[in-house]
């Protein structure tokens, strides 16, 4: 059984708050640059780049970033890694990086992403935007920008559907398979 925590609206005025936010925080858009985790906060940050040129009227840089070497979990064999390119073709220093993933859980995916982040250069800052926050943090890494706060159940599950991944944008809440 599932229900729906946001619709293509919900998303797309979650896109236009955290955008006006990042440039509040950073003073317009002269010196950052947003970084999508793959998968779907690659579609995340490019709405948010898009929506941020668009009101500041400045090219903004833009990465993908891809965390799978990274990961934590891979000595337990449960998983079989799938390499994709990580696309950095910036300098990283003395720019505010924007971390852009669609859900917020353990803390563990953004460790990871900041592992591999720092491996291409000393940023100024590195702040996080996420569609969604569902608690439930083993690390203690919070998000600077976030969509929508869901407190969860450990026993539900978020799914986030994107229109560049999926043919549509939603978030649902799920209970999680067996």
């Amino acid at each position: 059984m599932s229900s729906t925590l946001l619709n293509a609206k919900d998303i797309s005025r979650a896109i236009n708050r955290i955008s006006h936010e990042i440039l509040e925080r950073n003073n317009g858009a002269g010196n950052i640059a947003l970084v999508g985790i793959r998968t779907r906060g690659v579609a995340l940050s490019r709405r948010l780049k898009e929506k941020i040129e668009g009101i500041e009227e400045v090219t903004v840089d833009h990465g993908i970033l891809d965390i799978t070497l990274y990961r934590d979990d891979l000595a337990e064999g449960i998983q079989k890694p799938e390499l994709k390119k990580t696309e950095i073709s910036f300098a990283l220093e003395n720019k505010h990086i924007i971390l852009c993933d669609d859900v917020l859980f353990t803390g563990r995916t953004i460790r990871a992403a900041i592992d591999a982040l720092m491996d291409f250069g000393r940023p100024s800052s590195v702040q996080l935007a996420v569609l969604i926050d569902r608690g439930h943090r083993e690390l203690p890494i919070r998000p600077d920008y976030v969509g929508k706060n869901v407190p969860t159940a450990k026993s539900k599950r978020i799914q986030v559907l994107l229109d560049e991944e999926d043919g549509e944008d939603k978030v649902m809440i799920q209970e999680q398979s067996k």
